[in-house]
């Protein structure tokens, strides 16, 4: 029996810690190809490469860990992965294991979720692991013994179609972790803004400052990291606020195109 092809992308580049601890992980369970991006793309979002040729290149980091890296975007990675350079389709996308979390709004942000939502979009399950720590230097151990236990779960139950699981680990030692926590998505936010600066030679230039606003809420993504829980959040790509759908029904917004009836 043909074992499962698991797809493992993330934006920190394939040569990051995270994905290498992901890789080692996940082989146990089913044959695994990188997908990734050639160098760091962390916050680029869902950005995809339009404008200039997409290229790629074979690596490979021992026995293990092979694949391609691609001078893109995570998008693009598992777009062309999934397209063009895999012999087949994958089972599963896995993205990470980032460092730092992706809760939120970060979300938003996020070149590891993108990894993950593109699997989504193409109607492959997907998980994206995260990190609650940016240092390169962090034990990725507990992530990524979650992420196999995960990964497995996922390939004997499937996810909905266009759904991906969004997961965060606290950065905290094993015996620290209270536990999982199936979470929704929070409403903290950036309080930030840019601080003008002079290089050398004189010329300004703007750096992004700010700190964070933490959402309270007991179920949010958030606040399980801060009880040193695993937060899992079960995301969809659809932004459609339903509610307000809903309630524009009785705005009568076609009359904002109604055509004056000419005069005789």
């Amino acid at each position: 029996m043909k074992r499962p092809l698991i797809l493992v992308s993330n934006d920190d580049g394939y040569d990051s810690p995270g994905i290498y601890a992901l890789v080692m992980s996940l082989r146990s369970i089913a044959d695994v190809i990188v997908v990734a991006p050639a160098t760091q793309q962390s916050a680029v979002g869902h950005a995809i490469t339009v404008q200039t040729p997409l290229r790629a290149r074979p690596i490979n980091r021992g026995r293990h860990f092979t694949g391609w890296a691609v001078e893109g975007t995570p998008a693009d990675s598992v777009k062309l992965g999934v397209s063009t350079l895999l012999d087949r389709r994958p089972d599963l996308v896995v993205s990470g294991i980032n460092h730092g979390m992706n809760t939120s709004v970060n979300v938003i942000y996020s070149g590891t979720v993108s990894a993950a939502t593109e699997g989504a979009v193409l109607g492959i399950p997907a998980i994206a692991m995260s990190l609650a720590s940016h240092s390169l230097k962090a034990d990725m151990s507990t992530a990524a013994a979650f992420a196999r236990k995960l990964a497995a779960e996922v390939l004997k139950r499937g996810l909905p179609k266009g759904t991906l699981l969004n997961v965060n680990v606290p950065n905290v030692a094993p015996e620290l972790i209270k536990g999982v926590s199936v979470t929704k998505q929070g409403r903290s936010w950036w309080d930030d803004g840019f601080e003008t600066r002079r290089d050398p030679v004189g010329r300004d230039y703007y750096w992004l400052v700010g700190e964070y606003v933490w959402d309270k809420d007991p179920v949010v993504d958030d606040s399980a990291l801060q009880r040193n829980m695993i937060s899992v959040t079960p995301l969809h790509y659809s932004l459609t606020d339903e509610s307000l759908f809903d309630d524009m029904q009785k705005w009568n917004i076609g009359r904002l195109h109604r055509k004056k009836k000419s005069q005789d």
